[in-house]
């Protein structure tokens, strides 16, 4: 059955899906969101025996029913290749109590290869699908992962180009290398002075401008996007859970229907919603576990029903999560107004122009799945402290932040099923917090240092992503105003 796509804030036009992923972002300002959400058509146990490649075929051709069977298998064989340190993708880690699904074995070490490794084969398939002339830029804000798995994933495939802007100080000091050592004629990384809120506000901006477009169209561009705001992004995420449950399943750590909870680490909501997604598939979710760091605008969501961006923006040891602005939250603040267009719109605007919106008892009666709490800094760093004492496991900053949220779950609630923590990144992309909360002894040292210590103490390779910024040289300097960023753009493309 076709799946056509709808913006969140207008009735009319649906798109099919090659369209979605090519535009990214509805006219209106408006995120696609599927018509309705596919049941899964193989049974559990079916989907148990398949490799990761193989589910994530059953899944994405639910969800992308304008491309052929060739074109999305061939998509997915690009994507998850020798790119990925391990042939089964996505590992599940039993460790104190919880499965934790290492998403960080991608080219850049963090959760976002499993999406931007095929976004860039699904977006130049749909651009020859919908006969596309133009050459297509990528315009991305990021936290720190995003950036550079976009980078990784786009470089030197022909047809595009990608820019992608970063808070100047607001990433670590490996997300940092890792994106201005970045190769690749069609790539350009851009510090800006301000935090990703602006960063992500500035390319929204730019994606709104009507008079930009008609003059990059001209020109022969037009702009995409690789956030999780692109639906391209978010089908992949699907998979993954789909995947650890039917692992669990296959090596009988629970039985066929028995519920599950998962707990992610939450800042632009996309890694999440694609869970609830996955429940609302048929997948057996119970709780849906929100993790929060002390930027917890959306635990105060959760318990308060009020969406309110107007605080202290804080810089954490998770600055992925360092967000304000949870762009993907809209997706389900859509399906809960009962999938209605202009109350969604209406709440859209009052975020924008007083910073806040309250959603109705009603809509609020709608989240009863979902559970939220968040992590302080020094409650994150004890964390990792004490599952490394514990099991000798090390996990990263934001993946602690998940762990700290779901004991706090279990306390609250005492419920005890089985659970799947999302590790979002590789303890290697945030060496000094992780090394710094295992023990205060090894501030002392150089990031490399600290690098080849962590794998000394893990007992773990160290990535070829990290591997490979050791000596690169420094590619990308370029520095700019938030208030420069179109400008920024158009020197980029010459135009």
């Amino acid at each position: 059955m076709e799946i056509l796509y709808n913006s969140t804030r207008s009735k009319g036009n649906p798109v099919k899906a090659s369209q979605a992923i090519l535009k990214g972002l509805a006219d209106d300002g408006g995120l696609f969101v599927p018509d309705h959400i596919p049941a899964l058509d193989k049974s559990l146990e079916e989907l148990s025996h398949m490799s990761y490649g193989q589910v994530a075929y059953e899944v994405m051709k639910l969800y992308l029913t304008d491309f052929t069977e060739e074109e999305l298998k061939n998509c997915i064989a690009k994507a998850y290749d020798s790119k990925f340190d391990t042939e089964v993708i996505a590992p599940l880690v039993e460790a104190d109590g919880a499965y934790y699904l290492e998403l960080f074995h991608g080219a850049t070490i963090a959760f976002k290869d499993m999406a931007l490794s095929i976004l860039p084969h699904l977006l130049t398939t749909s651009a020859k699908k919908n006969q596309i002339r133009n050459e297509i830029v990528i315009l991305t804000a990021t936290s720190g992962d995003t950036g550079k798995a976009a980078l990784a994933g786009f470089a030197d495939v022909e047809g595009t180009r990608i820019v992608v802007f970063y808070p100047k100080n607001g990433v670590s000091p490996i997300q940092e290398k890792q994106m201005v050592t970045q190769k690749g004629d069609n790539t350009y990384v851009v510090g800006i002075h301000g935090n990703f809120d602006d960063a992500q506000t500035g390319v929204k901006q730019i994606f709104g401008d009507k008079e930009l477009a008609a003059y990059m169209n001209e020109k022969g561009f037009q702009f995409s996007s690789a956030n999780s705001i692109n639906i391209g992004r978010l089908v992949p995420q699907i998979v993954y859970y789909v995947y650890a449950y039917v692992k669990l399943l296959e090596e009988d750590k629970v039985q066929s229907g028995e519920k599950i909870n998962v707990v992610v680490p939450t800042g632009n909501f996309g890694n999440i919603l694609a869970a609830f997604y996955a429940k609302q598939m048929g997948l057996p979710i119970d709780k849906l576990i929100c993790a929060s760091n002390e930027n917890k605008v959306l635990f105060d969501f959760f318990t308060s029903g009020t969406y309110d961006r107007n605080r202290e923006f804080v810089l954490t040891s998770s600055p992925s999560m360092d967000i304000l602005i949870s762009s993907n939250l809209e997706r389900l603040i859509y399906r809960i107004a009962g999938n209605d267009p202009v109350k969604n719109q209406d709440m859209m605007n009052a975020l924008k122009t007083a910073g806040k919106y309250s959603i109705t008892e009603e809509m609020k009666s709608e989240l009863s799945d979902f559970y939220g709490n968040y992590a302080s800094e020094e409650e994150t760093a004890q964390t990792i402290h004490e599952l490394y004492d514990k099991t000798g496991y090390v996990i990263d900053t934001h993946t602690a932040v998940a762990s700290c949220v779901y004991k706090k779950y279990k306390k609250d609630t005492g419920d005890e099923r089985t659970a799947v923590i999302a590790s979002t990144a590789s303890p290697y992309k945030f060496t000094r917090s992780v090394m710094n909360a295992i023990d205060s002894k090894y501030d002392h040292m150089g990031d490399f240092e600290l690098v080849d210590k962590l794998s000394e103490i893990s007992g773990t390779a160290v990535p070829k992503a990290i591997e490979e910024i050791r000596t690169a040289p420094v590619l990308h300097d370029h520095v700019c105003e938030k208030s420069e960023m179109k400008q920024t753009v158009m020197d980029f493309l010459g135009i």
